[in-house]
């Protein structure tokens, strides 16, 4: 019997946010409607920050981020999705995808609504799931006892906090559960470590179904070296560790890096090591790179 391939996968699920998810779900984005996307919740700056200070809500800066990298038919539709605003009035720097996803909120009974809609406008077959459907912010615990607030601020920290947590205590969103129940494929990462990929498995649920799951987990590590400070001293292992933590225990099975990642100390699992930078953005993965990386870890579980 031959191995499994992506294109044999009925689900498979991707966490993270931003850009990070975008790029892993564009380059599996022939898997259509087999392809789910858990999106971190917690951003408090730019657009989305003034948008939640103003109105409340979730953050909608890295969903829109993920639909805009998803888009396969430019339309007028994606256009205005995209465009953001600029000058020096109140509007300066709002992205109108923000705005639309926020007054889509506003006028359905779910934020999950307001996605599919967007998603049925822009012709974005994959799926995308807020972590949460409640307004949550990210805080830690720094090692001198602090407490502080904010993912903007988290990410500043010199050092890796004592603890990461949400506030206030929010449910997962319930079709987040079931899409990694159903999952035969999970992947994490790439994205910012404490901000993008912590945040969803903070949430007791998503955790719990990470833990019990029977599919195999991968890992995707960035690139480039992390603009947080704390994070940036993390060695790759460490990071298998606090996820694995997170999650109750639950072994990582594989893990996607590119040539300048050391996977020392990692003896427990399928690793891919091979070129994945884009070419015009050298920080960022290739996707058909980082979708030949997927197959090459699809092939090794199967030996």
């Amino acid at each position: 019997m031959r191995n499994r391939t992506l294109s044999d996968l009925e689900h498979v699920v991707a966490l993270g946010g931003g850009h990070g998810l975008g790029r892993v779900m564009s380059a599996l984005s022939p898997l259509g409607s087999r392809l789910t996307g858990i999106v971190t919740t917690t951003d408090n700056g730019g657009s989305t920050g003034r948008i939640r200070k103003s109105e409340g809500g979730i953050a909608w800066g890295d969903t829109r981020n993920c639909l805009n990298q998803l888009i396969t038919e430019p339309s007028v539709a994606s256009t205005m999705f995209e465009y953001r605003f600029s000058g020096n009035g109140e509007l300066a720097g709002h992205n109108l995808g923000n705005l639309m996803l926020k007054a889509l909120d506003n006028l359905s009974v779910r934020p999950l609504e307001a996605i599919n809609l967007i998603r049925n406008l822009l012709k974005v077959r994959a799926y995308l799931i807020p972590m949460s459907e409640h307004p949550v912010d990210l805080a830690a615990v720094d090692v001198e006892g602090n407490v502080v607030y904010g993912e903007v601020n988290v990410d500043s920290l010199k050092q890796m906090p004592e603890q990461l947590l949400l506030e206030p205590h929010v449910p997962a969103t319930r079709e987040a559960i079931e899409a990694i129940d159903e999952a035969e494929l999970i992947l994490i990462g790439p994205g910012s470590f404490m901000t993008s990929l912590l945040p969803p498995l903070l949430l007791t649920e998503i955790a719990q179904a990470l833990h019990r799951s029977k599919a195999k987990i991968i890992y995707i590590g960035n690139l480039a070296k992390e603009l947080s400070p704390a994070a940036a001293a993390l060695r790759l292992k460490d990071k298998m560790d606090i996820i694995e933590q997170a999650i109750g225990g639950r072994k990582i099975d594989g893990i996607i890096i590119g040539p300048h990642t050391s996977p020392e100390g990692i003896t427990d699992k399928v690793i891919v090591q091979q070129p994945l930078e884009a070419e015009d953005i050298p920080y960022r993965h290739d996707r058909e790179m980082l979708h030949k990386a997927l197959e090459a870890a699809l092939q090794k579980f199967g030996r």
